[in-house]
């Protein structure tokens, strides 16, 4: 929907120019920082193919080391959340980015248990305040009507890095196999902690903290940006029926942020516990080459990658946020149950597979957009990192509750059921949020407004107009 300025119709597409310029300029570059982030997370099921039989890990083991991640993950990604609001995003961002890549480097010296649940525990503290401080950066440059297509084009980045991660993955442990002292596990986390820790310095001097300190952006354009920003604040005011409060204080009180919280923890108990298990779930399958294995474990992201597209511009074309996360919820659920039933037959496996990923990874978008839709300030900044703190807290349970009933039972498709059980209950959770906090709605000019809304757009321009 093509959003105008009064009556003027070059106006629009002016705005719809400045619009592009800044989604050219900030989101593939971020996209490439995410991508490193996100392999760094989650190569680990990819090592477990050959590190497990070479450390003696049992299958709980690897499940606890794989999700003691998100502990902490959860416990630091609040406040570093906040620390990028003081430190500047450029600083702060470049800092998580060589942190991680130091410590996702150092899992190749793992050879104990304790010692690969420290090093996976490190690296949750390390990158927490990561995606959240991204999601919050998108948010001073594009207000909530953009939002999700925004977000769309920026999360197309978990797929895309599963896509090429998964095969790239699975050619490394063929081709390093063997390579001086070093097994191929090793030489995995290795090679692919390089990337990280160059762009740390790259994001110095690329990334602009904000809108005002954009050298490439023009005063006219800057405003555009400021404005649609100020009346994004006005609106919320007006959903929230005036009551606005922007505090760290003022959003952990607000009980709908502590229902995305929930919302976002059961799609991840489902969708991190078959990211972390998929490779070895093909491989009990029949298939026993690394790179085969990599290439399989591609193709449902490829599926979900296409739908979380399509439903994130649908989600915005229609101006509606909860069906399009508890549709695709529901679609997950039946293909993770299907698969796990036909966990018998590759092909059936994977097609359900497909099917599973095809609908949560097409909600992720949508969903993040909405605390960043209710919040502002510093209350956005952090309600965005708690909301996604809690979420990803699922990420312990997940593949830990998985490895646990793997060694306990042999199996794992009873695992599977109860993820997808999981991806079922987000559905009625987020249809509890009311549609008027829910859906954004796109404003023409900015109406008179009442004290407490002026205060909420006066403090989205301060928070513009300032160095953060």
């Amino acid at each position: 929907m093509q959003k105008t300025l009064g009556n003027n119709p070059t106006a629009a597409v002016e705005e719809s120019k400045v619009y592009s310029k800044i989604t050219r300029r900030l989101i593939p570059f971020l996209i490439l920082c995410y991508f490193f982030a996100y392999l760094d997370r989650v190569n680990v099921g990819f090592a477990k193919l050959h590190m497990q039989d070479a450390l003696n890990f049992s299958d709980t083991v690897y499940g606890l080391g794989a999700g003691i991640f998100f502990i902490g993950y959860f416990l630091f990604e609040m406040p570093s959340n906040l620390l990028m609001q003081r430190f500047g995003p450029r600083f702060w961002i470049a800092r998580i980015m060589a942190t991680w890549a130091v410590l996702s480097a150092g899992m190749m010296f793992v050879t104990t248990p304790t010692q690969f649940y420290i090093v996976r525990f490190l690296l949750g503290v390390a990158e927490a305040g990561f995606f959240p401080g991204i999601v919050f950066y998108l948010t001073l440059w594009f207000p909530s009507w953009r939002s999700a297509r925004t977000l769309g084009l920026f999360i197309l980045v978990t797929p895309l890095s599963t896509i090429i991660g998964s095969p790239l993955s699975g050619l490394i442990l063929k081709l390093f196999e063997g390579v001086g002292s070093l097994h191929n596990w090793q030489w995995l986390f290795l090679v692919e902690a390089i990337p990280s820790f160059l762009l740390a310095f790259v994001v110095l001097r690329y990334l602009d903290n904000d809108v005002k300190s954009a050298k490439w952006l023009s005063d006219a354009e800057k405003q555009v940006v400021i404005n649609d920003l100020a009346k994004d604040a006005a609106n919320r005011a007006r959903a929230n029926q005036g009551k606005v409060d922007s505090s760290v204080k003022g959003m952990l009180k607000n009980g709908y942020v502590w229902l995305l919280a929930v919302v976002f923890f059961s799609f991840n108990i489902g969708y991190y516990g078959i990211n972390f298990w998929l490779p070895s779930i093909i491989k009990s399958s029949g298939v026993s080459d690394d790179f085969h294995i990599g290439l399989l474990a591609a193709l449902p992201y490829v599926f979900g990658a296409c739908f979380m597209v399509w439903n994130s511009r649908h989600s915005d074309l229609k101006q509606e946020r909860r069906w399009h996360i508890a549709i695709p919820a529901m679609i997950g659920c039946v293909g993770l149950a299907l698969s796990a039933y036909c966990s018998g037959s590759t092909f059936w496996m994977m097609a359900w597979i497909c099917v599973a990923m095809s609908g949560t990874l097409a909600l992720i978008p949508t969903y993040i957009s909405l605390p960043g839709a209710l919040l502002s300030g510093t209350a956005a900044a952090a309600g965005i990192a708690f909301v996604n703190s809690i979420g990803n807290l699922a990420g312990f349970f997940g593949p830990t509750v998985l490895g646990w009933l793997k060694d306990t039972t042999g199996r794992t498709d009873t695992g599977l059921y109860i993820l997808a059980a999981f991806l079922l209950l987000c559905a009625p959770l987020i249809l509890a949020l009311p549609a008027r906090l829910a859906n954004p709605k796109k404003v023409i000019a900015v109406p008179e407004q009442s004290g407490e809304q002026l205060d909420a757009a006066q403090h989205i321009n301060a928070t513009i107009n300032r160095n953060v």
